[in-house]
């Protein structure tokens, strides 16, 4: 009876992540494993004969790929487009090198196509190919190449990605700051300046004449004309010895001192009929619109920042504002109010979480894995479950809004969600892949075990110094795009309890997808191996 017990999925399940954070708390030397610790004791509890049912590997899966996207898709698109060829260089050298050992280990050791296929997808853990192995070899082997070089890969990317740093002696703390600082040079600092009105031929002229916002990229927050300081508008005229308060980076600062006139020493502050405000954006109608849909302009007040993230940025006419933004406002008192009345500023609704977008994004996740697409007539593709989750998170959460649906978390219960489904997946996998380490030992499997472990650790070193000495890639984003071309979201995970920043889950995001891509196409040419 406590027998039958004690193997009970659930009670099973906890086990190994009470276990597992234990033993992923305890350090030696600075080195932790962390949550990953979690997927090491599920794989010396399933070689016992422990199980977790399946169901739980799925749910944790989606739970961690969708709030990944979630998080990472505001910045992902940036970064496809910024870096996009680069990481998918390196995603491309990766799995090509793993399928050249692959391709060598045929040769040399007269191996079974279709057992060397399953290798391949299984040291890369990559289910969508092994799928795509499958219907090209129509051979159960290909289940059992998968099944012996899967636990090797699982385990190699997370000793991968927690040694290798070590190895080329990285400091990864170092890594993101480097990410962080790059991050506020492409999004500069935002200062201010008072300038004295002294280019005559911007005298008489109204704000919107000037077309200051556009020309400049910077913003007049304050005015002083005969004694008094406002908020301006867009309707606001200048005059000779009027003094501006301008707000922007050091570069827009520069043309806004060049089309108004010299700096002055003097500070401009608001009587008590204005004010100044941090004001939350919270209002569902007023997500994913412009500043110039917005309008504040006619509510006498000027948005001087946007704070997202983190960072300022600058406030532009087509700045679309996002759930949680923070605008720095100045104003009049009367109208603050209604200011406040129109973007939301509530904190309670910012840490509350919606879990209909959640749901829905995965429901329209799963249906978009589930499309099958021919390619040429050679074979299918499917972004799978996997990828269509992730896929979909991306694309919602740049859209930021549909209708009253808002594609966004907060970012404490982000992180919740995503630790859940990462310690249900770990726990899951964990189990399932320690069932096959008896039957690995037998016939040929420590040979196959030493194939899938050269086809897994090399391609990443080779992927990982291009990376980083070809491309000069921060390696919290070059770990991010390994584990994303390795498929591994147990790597992921690894890297994710090391730093605060996104920058491993937009490189793995950048590259997943392309990813999947490739390791089917790679599978089907292995498995033609057989023809030739």
């Amino acid at each position: 009876m406590i027998g039958e017990f004690l193997h009970q999925g659930y009670f099973v399940l906890f086990v190994i992540i009470s276990i597992g954070i234990v033993v992923g708390n305890f350090k030696f030397k600075g080195f932790a494993l962390d949550s990953s610790a979690v997927i090491f004791v599920a794989l010396f509890l399933g070689h016992l004969g422990f199980q977790v049912p399946t169901e739980f590997q799925t749910l944790g899966l989606l739970l961690f790929i969708f709030t990944i996207g979630i998080q990472a898709g505001p910045g992902f698109l940036e970064a496809a487009l910024r870096y996009g060829r680069q990481l998918m260089l390196i995603s491309l050298v990766l799995i090509a090198t793993a399928a050249l050992l692959t391709f060598g280990a045929i040769w040399l050791f007269d191996l079974s196509v279709p057992v060397a296929v399953g290798l391949f997808n299984g040291a890369l853990t990559s289910t969508p190919g092994l799928a795509a192995a499958f219907d090209a070899t129509r051979s159960p082997l290909t289940a059992v190449g998968y099944g012996i070089a899967y636990p090797v890969g699982v385990v190699g990317v997370i000793l991968f990605v927690q040694l290798f740093p070590r190895f080329l002696k990285v400091d990864l703390k170092k890594e993101e700051t480097k990410y962080l600082d790059q991050l506020h040079d492409e999004h500069p600092q935002i200062t201010n300046r008072v300038l004295k009105v002294s280019n005559k031929n911007i005298f008489m002229k109204s704000i919107r004449e000037l077309d200051i916002r556009n020309i400049t990229q910077g913003v007049i927050s304050r005015v002083k004309h005969d004694g008094n300081i406002f908020a301006p508008n867009a309707d606001t005229m200048l005059y000779k010895d009027d003094l501006v308060k301008v707000v922007g980076d050091v570069d827009a600062i520069n043309r806004m001192e060049l089309l108004i006139g010299e700096p002055v020493d003097e500070e401009l502050t608001f009587d008590e009929g204005y004010m100044i405000n941090w004001l939350l954006v919270t209002n569902k109608k007023i997500i994913s619109k412009s500043l110039r849909e917005l309008n504040l302009s006619a509510l006498n007040a000027t948005v001087t920042r946007i704070r997202r993230s983190g960072i300022d940025l600058k406030p532009l006419p087509h700045s679309k504002l996002r759930f949680g933004d923070k605008l720095l406002i100045s104003g009049s008192s009367q109208e603050m109010h209604e200011v406040r009345r129109l973007l939301g500023n509530d904190e309670k609704r910012l840490s509350e979480t919606n879990f209909l977008p959640i749901a829905l994004g995965i429901v329209i996740g799963v249906l978009l894995g589930s499309v099958t697409i021919p390619i040429f007539g050679l074979f299918d593709f499917s972004l799978g479950l996997t990828g269509g989750v992730l896929t979909a998170a991306l694309i919602l959460s740049n859209i930021g809004k549909t209708g009253p649906i808002l594609w966004s978390m907060s970012g404490s219960a982000n992180q919740l969600l995503r630790k859940l489904g990462l310690l249900l997946f770990m726990a899951t996998v964990g189990t399932s892949a320690g069932g096959e380490l008896a039957g690995v030992l037998k016939d040929d499997g420590m040979k196959l075990i030493a194939i899938g472990s050269v086809i897994t650790l090399l391609p990443m070193i080779v992927g990982s110094l291009f990376g980083y000495y070809f491309f000069k890639l921060n390696f919290i984003t070059l770990l991010g795009v390994i584990t994303g071309s390795m498929t591994s979201t147990p790597g992921l995970a690894a890297i994710d309890g090391k730093t605060d920043s996104e920058a491993a889950s937009v490189g793995y995001a950048t590259v997943y997808p392309a990813a999947l891509v490739l390791m089917i196409i790679f599978s089907q040419l292995l498995a033609m191996v057989k023809f030739s």
